[in-house]
């Protein structure tokens, strides 16, 4: 979709104000999962996208209409979140230690009796997988999530990170050999004959307080956390090099707390 055939970004950048918020409310969710896989945490998240779809508007004039409007809103966002992106996360060497260590039955503090173990499973899969991608320095983490959990082609994500498709091939293939390499050798959800579950990882995950039992940041249904096993089957189906970014594709649609289409609104008020 360029801008000659959308007529939302026509009509914003002729000054309609109507038009430019359809056009951040459609940009919004899509910019928030980014940074949500990006950053790994919801709060990080939602500042970040906030900043994003701040650029967005404020440059729309900048768009050309060469690409999809979309696409050109994901570069617009992805450079404000690896000009973001702090240094210093876990290797795959010590993350791969930490996963080596379950805790021994009974040990930790106990789940309580009134959360449903589904969903604190649900809750350290989906934060452990995220955390997995921080293992990545920010290029290579931004090129798996733009190819391997959003599916964007070569061509598409090369765009995106204003690189050539030939070095987004690389990157991308890069980050694909140390997560899957990651969980192939300790998760088993990638592999059944791995001994490391998210259920029994519910007590350290607690104790170290990556899981707050009263406050969950990313399980958000017991029906979604109680029909996984049955996506987990189908996963396992798939050819080795598919299953991990199909496991984060499973992971339920995030939405931000805040309302980040109200907020640019409010910020830009005659715009």
């Amino acid at each position: 979709m360029t801008n000659e055939t959308d007529p939302d970004v026509r009509a914003a950048l002729g000054g309609d104000k109507e038009a430019l918020e359809r056009l951040v409310e459609r940009v919004q969710p899509l910019v928030y999962r980014l940074a949500l896989r990006f950053f790994g945490n919801p709060a990080d998240a939602e500042d970040a996208a906030q900043e994003a779809l701040i650029q967005i508007v404020t440059r729309l004039d900048r768009f050309s209409g060469r690409s999809a409007f979309d696409t050109w809103a994901y570069s617009v966002a992805t450079r404000r979140f690896l000009s973001l992106a702090r240094s210093g996360g876990p290797t795959f060497e010590e993350f791969s230690e930490e996963l080596a260590h379950l805790p021994a039955p009974g040990s930790g503090p106990e789940a309580p009796a009134d959360v449903d173990a589904e969903l604190l499973a649900q809750e350290v899969r989906i934060g452990c997988t995220l955390a997995m991608l921080l293992c990545l320095d920010p290029g290579h983490r931004m090129a798996f999530i733009l190819g391997e959990i959003m599916g964007l082609d070569q061509r598409t994500g090369a765009e995106v990170l204003d690189i050539s498709p030939a070095a987004f091939r690389k990157r991308l293939q890069r980050a694909r050999d140390g997560i899957a390499g990651l969980m192939a050798k300790r998760c088993g959800l990638f592999d059944p004959a791995n001994p490391c579950r998210c259920h029994k990882r519910i007590p350290i995950a607690t104790e170290l307080g990556r899981v707050d039992p009263r406050e969950l940041v990313h399980a958000t249904s017991v029906e979604q956390a109680r029909r996984f096993p049955r996506v987990l089957d189908e996963i396992r189906r798939l050819d080795r090099a598919e299953r991990a970014g199909a496991l984060y594709r499973a992971h339920p649609e995030a939405h931000p707390k805040a309302d980040l289409a109200g907020f640019v609104r409010r910020l830009f008020p005659d715009q």
